[in-house]
């Protein structure tokens, strides 16, 4: 693998012609990621996640070297996807867009498409409202996906501590099964299950105290799968088609997890910064923003144009850029900012070459699709060449959220 020094003068040359900011993927790197995704699954299918890349061509190109379908984020974002020519979409979260759900219950190319995700009456009652009975030439019943609290809870009472994400409330056997038997009363085909182990997914490897909650969570949930599993086989009458889990950082252990049919993964197609610390896998970054240095306002501090590109989440440090020309760092009391993102010279050996007004300097996003949504297009290089200029969601005029 090249190093980041010359990377950076790769995508310099590449870019040379060109006014920032401006955004770029590196395709050798983007294929090897994909090519180490689908080889770390062993033969499991990989659902892309569209919202960690948000370029529809990128999201093709995924599917091209073999991911099994694509996880959309919006309903409004799928029904545009199957209307492009992508199949097989399952929508990751639950939507209470009503002129979106009965476009969806409207056209029979989408409802036999796409299926919605669910975790209360409330959602099934919304779907079959607007559904209503099948027009001429449905593809049959709109199809659900029942999503699974996969939290790892330890304590008891008051005492117990919530170590994961807060999405579904359904947990319990029982619960998960009770609101299938209410989905198929309500004429919906239940397709599957997803079960989201964010605390194992989406946490770097930092410390100890990480790696256990993450063997904890996954001895934990997987136990639980099972027995979910059986008791929605019981509400049903059969197999559930698909059972979802996992996503980049826990592609191994998910997929090779008692009755997974599929995994998701998006943001190690990209490698983001806050993929860095992962013992899994080796972090390739892909996706890169260079910044123009247009001034220079003291010996050792330069300041280049834009740049406050901050991840969603907790505030904090980690939801900020990551620096990747060598030898410099954001300013702790400034970090990136809305028109301007002063750099200092780093602690440590003085860089090869001090930037001055008019270099270039790149960084990564801490998350990774959300730096699509700051561009509307995106430059894909090869060596020290663009091959293709290809737009974003934001480009094609589409935001979904």
């Amino acid at each position: 693998m090249s190093s980041a020094a010359d990377t950076v003068a790769r995508l310099s040359a590449a870019t040379s012609g060109l006014p920032a900011p401006l955004a770029v993927v590196d395709l050798d790197v983007f294929d090897a990621n994909a090519r180490d995704l689908l080889k770390r699954a062993d033969g499991v299918p990989v659902r892309v996640a569209s919202k960690s890349v948000r370029v529809r061509s990128l999201v093709a190109r995924a599917v091209g070297h073999g991911f099994a379908g694509v996880m959309a984020y919006s309903l409004r974002e799928a029904l545009w996807l199957v209307s492009e020519g992508v199949r097989d979409v399952l929508v990751g979260y639950p939507t209470v867009d009503r002129a979106a759900l009965a476009s969806l219950a409207a056209d029979a190319t989408a409802r036999e498409e796409i299926t919605l995700m669910v975790d209360d009456v409330v959602h099934l009652g919304l779907i079959a409202d607007a559904a209503g009975p099948a027009p001429d030439g449905a593809a049959g019943p709109i199809r659900v996906c029942l999503d699974v609290d996969c939290s790892l809870r330890v304590g008891a009472g008051a005492l117990t501590a919530h170590l994961g994400v807060r999405r579904s409330p359904l947990r319990e056997p029982g619960d998960v099964a009770a609101l299938a038997t209410v989905a198929q009363a309500r004429g919906l085909a239940v397709r599957g299950l997803m079960f989201y182990e964010a605390q194992v997914a989406g946490l770097p490897d930092t410390s100890p105290a990480v790696r256990l909650v993450k063997r904890l969570s996954m001895r934990e949930v997987n136990e639980r799968r099972v027995r979910i599993l059986a008791a929605v086989r019981a509400a049903v009458g059969q197999e559930v088609e698909l059972v979802n889990a996992g996503g980049t950082g826990s592609i191994e252990v998910s997929g090779g997890a008692p009755g997974v049919t599929e995994v998701t993964a998006g943001s190690g197609l990209y490698t983001p910064g806050l993929f860095d610390g992962y013992r899994s896998f080796q972090a390739r970054p892909a996706s890169f923003f260079g910044l123009d240095v247009v001034r220079e306002p003291a010996p050792g501090w330069v300041t280049a144009f834009a740049g406050g590109y901050a991840a969603s989440g907790k505030a904090g440090a980690a939801r900020l850029p990551r620096l990747f020309t060598p030898g410099y760092a954001l300013s702790g009391p400034e970090g990136a900012g809305e028109v301007q993102t002063p750099l200092r010279v780093a602690r440590g050996p003085a860089p090869d070459g001090r930037l001055r007004t008019g270099d270039r300097v790149w960084l990564r996003h801490a998350k990774a699709g959300e730096m699509m949504e700051r561009f509307d297009r995106v430059h894909l290089v090869r060596g020290d060449t663009i091959v293709e200029t290809v737009p974003t969601y934001r480009g094609e005029r589409k935001n979904f959220g």
